[in-house]
């Protein structure tokens, strides 16, 4: 079984820093903080074995583009695969109370 390799776009490296300085920050968790993205890149870690397990989301057109999502803790980790490349790509990290859909639709797919 062959492994795949993990890429988040520039988009969802700054979702996790926003994360991250939010908590921090506004929250002043700095503790919290660690681990919530501590979890989340754990998590998306694991998308290296058997991405496909992950079904594609239901939302047009993303789903039709192969985008799917992962639920941790209070966020909705977003990627697609890239077959002949082995690769999985984070898109976007999204906090799961905002509106998914308006978010979706800021997403870049890079």
């Amino acid at each position: 079984m062959d492994s795949y390799d993990i890429k988040l776009t520039r988009q969802a490296k700054q979702q996790l820093m926003g994360i991250r300085k939010y908590i921090e920050e506004e929250l002043l968790s700095p503790e919290a903080a660690l681990n919530t993205i501590r979890k989340l890149r754990s998590e998306i870690r694991k998308l290296s074995d058997m991405p496909q397990r992950i079904k594609t989301i239901r939302e047009e057109p993303w789903g039709s583009e192969g985008i799917r999502k992962i639920h941790v803790n209070n966020y909705y980790v977003y990627f697609w695969i890239n077959e002949p490349e082995q690769t999985v790509i984070v898109t976007a990290v999204i906090y799961a109370a905002r509106d998914q859909i308006r978010q979706l639709e800021q997403m870049k797919k890079e």
